[in-house]
């Protein structure tokens, strides 16, 4: 399978939501989306790698790609609505943590 751009995932869920999705819920529906898509992955993850006991009807630990999709799916909705280029922030992001943390974990005895 060819590998995805986060580029190209921005532009096929615009596409999608073009086609299938009507029009994109507001930032504010999309923002308590995402929090929600939130939720739900760190359930699964409290009770796989937790202390926390599953109960019926919780989701298993193979759902968790697909709460991961679902975060980064909101994620690139917020992103086409706002007009941030999510390739472009990563790539600034990761010049900036590379510039305030190059030394700080290295010398950190903690790890």
């Amino acid at each position: 399978m060819e590998q995805l751009t986060v580029r190209q995932a921005q532009a096929r869920v615009d596409q999608w939501i073009g086609t299938y999705g009507v029009r994109y819920f507001s930032e504010l529906t999309n923002t308590v989306l995402l929090m929600e898509e939130v939720g739900e992955m760190a359930r699964i993850i409290a009770r796989t790698y937790g202390e926390q006991s599953s109960k019926a009807g919780d989701a298993s630990s193979d759902d968790l790609a697909d709460e991961m999709a679902d975060v980064f799916w909101v994620l690139l909705c917020l992103a086409n609505q706002t007009g941030i280029d999510l390739a472009d922030a990563f790539e600034k992001n990761m010049r900036k943590k590379t510039l305030r943390d190059s030394e700080r974990h290295i010398h950190n005895k903690k790890l």
